[in-house]
């Protein structure tokens, strides 16, 4: 019977990458074959260490001996309710991703304090960043910034940053590679706010707006206004009406629209209404109804028979992560 040591490597390879960063390293003192392959750089091209409380020192470790020029994307968790001795997100570690990952693309960042970390300091190469309950200062994102910081910027996640609002909305305008924009839980920024800054960001190809203060058919007006090339869209349901989602009739581009629940209003748009408007959409090629509890009944037939060039996905929301920082 085969053993694990007759494994090929790409087979070893491909286990070891589902193994959390610590078992990678303590693996690699199993035998010297082991240590060649926990080396490998295919290993080291996507890091996720929010399972850990990492001190600084262990860090500038794992970026000088493993990481370097071989990290892609990297997750990381701050310690943001930690207490004030807890160790924090710096400046100088992250000029070090910048300086040492010349090919990292994706940052993720959970329950970090960033108030002391300018934005100047993130790496320049990022394509994507993501915030998840993290804590920024008022001059994050503001306009007033360097219009040079992050250049290659095409995606960014905002999700339960408590402070950001219509200020540093309205600063994304100046990351002109930008074509992906998620708002969670933003509930400082207001629909003046959204309208303004959508106004200079008409080269969006993806919005999200999930459980902010912002209704529906605001949000959408805005879209309808200035995002006329939109791909899509992806937003909560609070405060939808059949009028308010007509505004989309005829987006020459929008490709998917995702509506999720469960927030129902008598003026919420029946399933005819709603199958109305995307008869006028030409490139709509998925309609997705989340949390609506239309999942087996009526409404899903009559959308899945009305749309047959579409993908019509009717289903419950999914059940949320037990890990309360994603």
């Amino acid at each position: 019977m085969a053993s694990v040591i007759d494994l090929p490597d790409s087979v070893l390879l491909e286990i070891f990458s589902y193994l959390p960063v610590r078992d990678r390293i303590r693996i690699s003192r199993v035998c010297h074959r082991w240590k060649r392959l926990v080396d490998d750089q295919w290993l080291w091209r996507h890091v996720d260490l929010t399972l850990y409380t990492m001190r600084p020192k262990i860090m500038w470790h794992l970026l000088r001996r493993y990481m370097a020029s071989r990290l892609h994307s990297l997750r990381m968790g701050g310690y943001l309710f930690s207490g004030s001795q807890a160790p924090q997100l710096s400046p100088a570690l992250m000029r070090a991703l910048g300086q040492k990952c010349p090919n990292l693309k994706r940052l993720c960042l959970h329950v970090a304090d960033l108030t002391m970390v300018p934005i100047t300091s993130l790496p320049c190469t990022l394509r994507t960043l993501e915030l998840h309950s993290c804590e920024i200062s008022m001059a994050w994102l503001l306009k007033e910034q360097d219009p040079t910081v992050l250049p290659l910027l095409e995606c960014i996640v905002l999700d339960r940053v408590p402070a950001f609002r219509d200020e540093h909305l309205q600063g994304l305008t100046r990351f002109r590679a930008l074509r992906s924009l998620v708002l969670g839980g933003t509930y400082r920024v207001t629909e003046t706010g959204l309208d303004a800054s959508l106004q200079e960001m008409s080269y969006l190809q993806r919005l999200e707006v999930l459980g902010c203060t912002l209704s529906a058919d605001g949000t959408l007006l805005a879209i309808s206004r200035h995002l006329r090339d939109i791909r899509k869209i992806r937003l909560t349901v609070r405060g939808l009406s059949a009028p308010g989602l007509s505004v989309l009739e005829g987006m020459p581009a929008l490709e998917s629209l995702c509506l999720l629940g469960p927030l129902i209003t008598p003026e919420m748009p029946s399933p005819a209404e709603i199958l109305s408007s995307c008869l006028t959409m030409p490139k709509l090629r998925v309609l997705e109804l989340q949390g609506l509890g239309w999942e087996g009944q009526e409404a899903e037939r009559i959308l899945c028979k009305g749309l047959p060039h579409c993908m019509v996905i009717v289903r419950a929301c999914p059940k949320e992560s037990m890990d309360w920082w994603m």
